[in-house]
């Protein structure tokens, strides 16, 4: 190997590496992408001649070729703090109060050359990025502060991320992980298709993404990552040796390093400048790629910063100044029923479209009949329309004197909007978990179609049953099990077992391989657990966690056709109502027939128990509220039941524990008022530990 070929991959590193700044921090390209691509294709031919040559920063290694068994755990040497909320201005004012009168105790009098620097709030995952001499040795995420997860290979595939700084550095920076709207939108386009949920945000998506396996499925979703701190740092760059004393100098070297930074920042020297920032940039945040969900204000210099230190869990001299939740105004144009697989009709609002939390709303669940007669709802009403917590769109009241008149009142179905069966009406409890819990909290009435061969329904059973917590059958979405059962291939689930490639070929969108593909993703759900066989059977009332219940109760799926109401009701969180259905859906002949033919086709049951280690969690409840920015509900839900503890859907005076994320429900005010025990996210991992 000569020197020659050795400075020559350096200096295409290099201005590979410029070029990748160029694009993706100063947004200047300098260069086509087409050009971009052929340095790449040059550094990757070299790279595979002489594999001795390859280092760790090359922008050839952003994405491994092997996917990761695991996540290794870091423990952070600094300290991950999260920053407290304001969701008013006397909240602001009120913490610059406290900072005043802690610095005046201190220096004696207020200081007169404190500002503040208001940077936008973007809605990501936390990250925590690590050099040493410049180059990247390892990203991991916050975790409960102390200890993180090891995400560097899929940090690697973030093109705003830099592999080598400007300058031979060893420091920590924190940024966050996002993901645009328009990326999200492309996902969850993606995961209807593959009959999985819907990511609810960005940052839920970008979080979800942060924690996939396989490095090759991170790049592929355009992840950025925008720094806004230093947390630790031994460097003085080079062609100014200038001390970073405060905040803007921070994200100054942060650009100069290599990293994409916010650059709408401001300095502000008082509570003025700073509610009219947040009031400007509550108008224009659907203006940026990211979502934004509040500013965050830190007072700038690091001297008055080291003075007001921090409290438990976070630091004095920041602040997350929220904005509210969006609403907006729309008329309702229609109102149709959607019938789901159990046959409950649901009422949804078609409006005029509204734009909100920087999408264009035209749909809102009405949830029940009930629901349409409490607001008074109307077709051609006015209404209030509400974005809470920027996720989920809802009809909050009704512009009563906008009426003209024109409006119709909307009548309570009696026939099925599909099939045109029968409908009747059934007493709902307060949720699906509540359903499954001793409490008969009446929460309305449901609408039923009484007729069990409406198309609808059998269309959504089979969705119900192919979806990632029952059967997981890979790349049977709700398009191609329609078009099965248009063509007449099933008509309920056992039928998908019986399915061959020459029945898929000749279809419309299926060749060869996919068929192939179809059909082997099916004799692989051929082997299923028998929590996610009862799941899959959609039984009214019966969720993910009964299922469970149920499964390490009788251990055989013949026990629970043939069980009592009574010995249900010894199973934890089985109540009446839950008993009974259960017991009505292994009276009735179909059911009976379709477990047989399941079993008949092929389906093996793993017969598996559930260990539940002996752990301080054993039987413990938890209820969760809010969004979780470490991991979703579902994992939070695993984790509860790994160790032995029962998540629940409501509180109530046999929860041991509410864990409170952000933007917490009306479950906090019910746990307060209760006594509940209350804990943050924090300590749930630390209960988790």
């Amino acid at each position: 190997m000569s020197k020659d070929l050795s400075q020559y991959i350096q200096n295409l590193r290099s201005q590979i590496d410029d070029l990748r700044y160029r694009y993706h921090v100063l947004n200047d390209p300098e260069v086509t992408d087409a050009m971009y691509e052929g340095l790449m294709d040059e550094l990757r031919k070299i790279e595979r001649e002489h594999p001795e040559l390859i280092t760790s920063d090359s922008p050839t290694q952003r994405v491994a070729g092997k996917p990761l068994d695991k996540f290794e755990k870091v423990v952070h040497q600094v300290p991950q703090w999260s920053f407290d909320d304001a969701f008013s201005e006397e909240d602001v004012v009120d913490w610059v109060e406290r900072n005043m009168k802690v610095l005046e105790k201190q220096l004696g009098k207020r200081p007169s050359d404190l500002d503040y620097v208001c940077e936008l709030k973007i809605d990501g995952l936390h990250m925590v990025l690590t050099y040493e001499n410049g180059i990247l040795k390892n990203a991991a995420t916050r975790g409960d502060g102390k200890v993180g997860e090891n995400v560097t290979q899929n940090i690697k595939t973030i093109q705003s991320v830099p592999l080598r700084l400007s300058e031979p550095v060893s420091m920590i920076a924190e940024g966050e992980v996002w993901l645009s709207a328009k990326m999200l939108e492309t996902i969850n386009k993606q995961r209807i298709k593959n009959n999985e949920p819907e990511f609810a945000n960005p940052r839920n998506a970008a979080a979800g993404t942060i924690r996939q396996l396989d490095s090759k499925i991170v790049a592929e979703r355009k992840l950025s990552l925008t720094a806004y701190d230093i947390s630790h740092i031994i460097y003085h760059l080079s062609h100014n040796k200038r001390e970073i004393d405060n905040q803007e100098k921070e994200l100054i070297s942060l650009k100069e390093l290599g990293f994409l930074t916010d650059t709408h920042w401001k300095v502000c020297k008082n509570i003025a400048g700073i509610l009219a920032i947040h009031k400007e940039w509550e108008k224009k945040k659907h203006t940026q790629p990211f979502w934004i969900d509040g500013i965050v204000i830190k007072v700038n210099q690091k001297k008055y910063q080291d003075a007001l230190g921090f409290t438990g869990k976070s630091p004095r001299w920041a602040i997350a100044f929220k904005f509210p939740a969006e609403q907006g105004t729309t008329k309702i144009v229609d109102v149709y029923w959607q019938v789901g697989r159990t046959g409950v009709l649901t009422p949804v609002a078609h409006m005029e479209p509204v734009a909100l939390a920087g999408t264009t709303v035209t749909h809102a669940t009405l949830h029940n009949f009930d629901e349409i007669q409490r607001l008074g709802i109307k077709v051609g009403d006015t209404v209030v329309v509400e974005k809470a917590g920027d996720i989920i769109p809802k009809v909050v009241r009704v512009l009563d004197k906008m009426r003209t008149g024109k409006e119709k009142k909307i009548k309570e179905p009696e026939m099925c909007p599909i099939c045109g069966g029968k409908v009747t009406s059934y007493k709902l409890l307060a949720s699906a978990k509540a359903m499954a819990s001793k409490q008969d909290t009446n929460d309305g009435v449901a609408l039923i179609c009484t007729n069990k061969n409406c198309f609808a329904q059998q269309l959504e059973r089979i969705i119900h049953f192919v979806s990632k917590k029952s059967f997981d059958i890979d790349g049977l979405g709700q398009r191609i099990v329609e078009q099965l059962m248009n063509e007449g291939l099933i008509k309920n689930p056992a039928d998908i077992f019986t399915l061959t490639r020459g029945d898929l070929e000749p279809l419309e969108r299926f060749a060869e391989k996919s068929a192939d593909n179809l059909i082997t993703a099916i004799e692989k759900a051929k082997h299923v657990t028998l929590s996610r066989f009862i799941f899959g059977l959609g039984i009214r009332h019966v969720g993910e966690e009964t299922a469970i219940r149920l499964a390490e109760k009788f251990e055989s799926i013949q026990k629970i056709m043939n069980v009592s109401t009574e010995d249900l009701l010894n199973v934890d969180d089985v109540g009446p109502r839950v008993a009974e259905s259960i017991v009505e859906y292994f009276q009735d002949k179909e059911n009976i027939n379709l477990v047989n033919d399941l079993l008949n086709n092929g389906i093996k049951i793993k017969h598996e128990r559930i260990k539940i280690g002996d752990s301080r969690l054993k039987n413990k409840t938890f209820v969760l509220t809010g969004t979780l920015q470490t991991m979703s509900r579902e994992e939070a839900e695993a984790k509860i039941r790994e160790l032995g503890g029962h998540p629940g859907g409501s509180v109530s005076k046999k929860t041991d524990y509410l864990v409170v994320g952000e933007n917490p429900g009306s479950k906090y005010g019910k746990a307060q008022e209760l006594g509940v025990q209350v804990i943050d996210e924090d300590g749930f991992v630390n209960l988790m530990s």
